[in-house]
């Protein structure tokens, strides 16, 4: 072995041995540098379209605060959360204060409460008067077995927009529809354009979990109480599941799929097949706007109609917040810093003309930003409607088995659709026991996956 290694550097060259000796030094002199440790407080976040906005907080803030600087950083969505959970659970390099989406912030409750990588900011936010001052359903993604760990960055409530031109030409009032069955009989002339083409009142689709969890927040239903235990298999979620598959199988179909992202999926809204689709706020301001500008004037928007007289009006879609990481050594200063970029005035006119949002602040509805009337809807006052159903949010679950349960909820709904499809049963009545079947098995395995988590389970 010594003879071969004195073959082997006998055959180097002096350009070699030069090379050789450069890497060794530099990585000696590596090793002697001192990483000095990052000054101020460090602020993450994922959201691209709020970063103009966010340097320009970030400098009124450093100018104000010399001592207290922050600095923030654009991080993917997906890198945001791997690297906040690494840190969670091995004590990784983690931000001061982070904002999160709500798909990011259920791995971050899996285990004891108390341990969770967020400071609790129950009690700050109690002191401050915020738990009044904030719309309290905009709470519910960020509360954990009664803990509160972020401020809330919105309310996201949803509304229907509808191409009001043909609605109206049609002479269909919407002030007179309260309920879905309304809706569908009052549209139904319409479902048949003047070339005997197919049109369809609402989108959506029995493959789709995003307005499958939409319709059920809004109709009362959960997958989870208020303890965060599951719920699944009630009658109601029953009841549910066989009324919306009516939508979208059988004869008297309503509903298609059109994708939310894609200008493919928005022909559907300019061609007319599809006259309506359930919009939050943040769809609104930052793409129906300003992906669809040929519908402008076209549109208007009105609260979704209720699946009983009486009921709720509206539902909710997405959801960021700011929170404290735990680690923090400076988290008077985080706190400090979290009240000035969140609950401004200036944030919520600026969150609302940019991008359509309407604040959870509830100090700040009274701002006439929400007054304005705004040409793309005809010249109705946009923000103040969205207001109007803003208390009427229902309130969602924090919990971390939420995406199982959402998919394991709407592999019923598929189930129960192909099943009616397959019968040639589109009653919705004659549905509900295939309903209570599928979902009293979606209901064990969210169990069986719950009971795993010995944090969880008890």
């Amino acid at each position: 072995m010594r003879s071969a290694l004195k073959r082997f550097f006998s055959t180097l060259s002096p350009a070699a041995w030069m090379i050789a000796g450069l890497a060794l030094a530099s990585s000696a002199g590596m090793a002697l540098i001192r990483v000095p440790p990052e000054r101020g407080i460090q602020f993450w976040t994922f959201s691209e379209e709020h970063m103009a906005y966010y340097r320009k907080a970030v400098a009124e803030w450093n100018h104000l605060h010399p001592g207290k600087t922050v600095q923030v950083t654009l991080v993917s969505g997906n890198s945001l959360q791997q690297r906040m959970m690494s840190a969670f659970f091995s004590g990784t390099p983690l931000a001061d204060v982070l904002e999160v989406e709500r798909t990011m912030i259920g791995p971050a409750f899996s285990g004891p409460v108390d341990k969770v990588g967020f400071d609790d900011l129950t009690p700050r936010l109690r002191t401050a008067g915020l738990i009044g001052g904030i719309n309290p359903p905009s709470f519910g993604p960020w509360t954990s077995r009664g803990h509160i760990f972020g401020i809330p960055h919105d309310v996201h409530p949803v509304l229907l927009a509808y191409r009001s031109d043909l609605v109206e030409a049609a002479g269909i009032d919407v002030s007179k529809i309260e309920t879905w069955d309304d809706y569908f009989r009052a549209l139904a002339p319409l479902m048949t354009d003047a070339t005997g083409a197919r049109r369809y009142l609402v989108n959506g689709w029995y493959t789709d979990p995003y307005t499958c969890e939409i319709l059920l927040l809004e109709s009362g239903g959960a997958l989870f109480d208020r303890s965060e235990r599951p719920t699944l298999n009630t009658p109601f979620n029953a009841r549910f599941i066989a009324k919306l598959a009516t939508w979208y199988v059988g004869p008297h179909r309503v509903a298609h799929s059109m994708d939310y992202f894609t200008a493919s999926g928005h022909q559907f809204l300019v061609q007319g097949q599809l006259l309506a689709v359930m919009v939050p706020d943040w769809y609104v301001g930052m793409k129906l706007k300003s992906e669809i500008p040929t519908l402008a004037g076209k549109m208007k928007l009105m609260p979704l109609p209720a699946w009983e007289p009486g009921g709720r009006r509206t539902s909710a879609w997405g959801g960021s917040m700011l929170g404290i990481a735990r680690s923090s050594k400076l988290q008077e200063a985080d706190w400090d810093f979290a009240q000035f970029l969140y609950l401004s005035r200036e944030n919520a006119e600026n969150l609302f003309r940019n991008d359509g949002i309407v604040s959870p602040i509830r100090a700040n509805w009274s701002d006439p930003v929400y007054e304005k009337p705004d040409p793309y809807f005809c010249g109705q006052r946009v923000g103040r409607i969205f207001i109007s159903q803003a208390t009427h949010v229902p309130w969602r679950t924090s919990s971390p088995y939420n995406d199982e349960a959402l998919t394991a909820f709407d592999g019923c709904l598929i189930r129960v659709a192909e099943y009616a499809e397959g019968a040639g049963q589109y009653d919705p009545a004659a549905l509900v026991p295939k309903a209570e079947q599928m979902l009293d098995a979606a209901q064990q395995e969210i169990v069986n996956e719950i009971g795993r988590n010995v944090f969880l389970s008890k």
